[in-house]
């Protein structure tokens, strides 16, 4: 159940130009999330009254922590902002937030995880998650513009594809070039990053009739289903707004792919 809680930073690093690495202390939001929900962010900055959506990369629920890791979307924003703040700063956080990826549908199958750009993060989660179910087989096919960061954390629990737009580390080309390179078969997959990458995965999974979840990427303003500023198009008519709308926000992220536009 979500709830607006007092955090406080642990620790917060650069970890590529422009992409930040932040640890909070949150053990109420901790406890309840799963992988691919996700959190907004409020910062401390009393003119922005909307907080900032990110994804969950990595749940501690002994310690009660999260991980978050963002991208800076420019400057006099509200993610620089948050850029700028240190350990021992207070944020208020509202989450978990969304719906996860289902874990329980691909138990004890061949599982291909695509992340790409900054839709990388949640995945990690997610591959740490699948990976403590032994029977589970996971493999993370990461795609960046350049460089290739956590995928030394994604080898820590399971096997990890590379793709690069500048061919500097992996297969050079798109996450499904990295596939079919190393001619990896799988039962389902999960994917989350640009609309374009989500696309070509539908379609090629729809292709082989692979199940297959996305987590889509959406700017935000509410976060929890109520202004109607996070919506995609989908095959049926949704309940609450009686269009061919979902709210990435609430009936998402994570949609099965067969159910949306892109």
């Amino acid at each position: 159940m979500k709830q607006l809680e007092n955090c406080r930073i642990i620790s917060q690093t650069q970890i590529e130009p422009g992409i930040f690495d932040l640890w909070l202390e949150a053990g109420a939001i901790a406890d309840a999330a799963a992988a691919g929900q996700f959190v907004s962010v409020y910062t401390r900055d009393p003119s922005r009254l909307l907080p900032r959506p990110v994804s969950l990369a990595q749940i501690d629920r002994e310690s009660g922590r999260i991980r978050l890791i963002y991208r800076v979307t420019g400057p006099d924003t509200g993610t620089e902002q948050l850029s700028k703040l240190h350990a021992g700063v207070p944020l208020r956080v509202l989450g978990p937030l969304g719906n996860g990826f289902p874990l329980q549908e691909v138990r004890n199958k061949k599982v291909l995880l695509f992340g790409g750009g900054i839709g990388i993060p949640p995945m990690l989660e997610t591959a740490r998650a699948l990976a403590a179910d032994h029977g589970t087989e996971v493999t993370a096919v990461l795609g960046y513009r350049t460089g290739s960061f956590l995928a030394d954390e994604f080898r820590e629990v399971c096997h990890v594809l590379i793709s690069t737009e500048d061919g500097s580390v992996g297969t050079r080309g798109t996450v499904l070039d990295a596939v079919r390179s190393d001619g990896r078969q799988a039962d389902a997959a999960f994917a989350c990053g640009p609309r374009a990458m989500l696309r070509a995965v539908k379609e090629y999974c729809e292709a082989i009739n692979m199940p297959c979840w996305i987590s889509m990427e959406e700017r935000m303003a509410c976060g929890i289903g109520a202004c109607l500023g996070c919506v995609c198009e989908t095959k049926e008519v949704d309940g609450h707004s009686h269009v061919h709308n979902a709210r990435i926000c609430k009936d998402g992220p994570v949609f099965v792919s067969t159910e949306v536009v892109l």
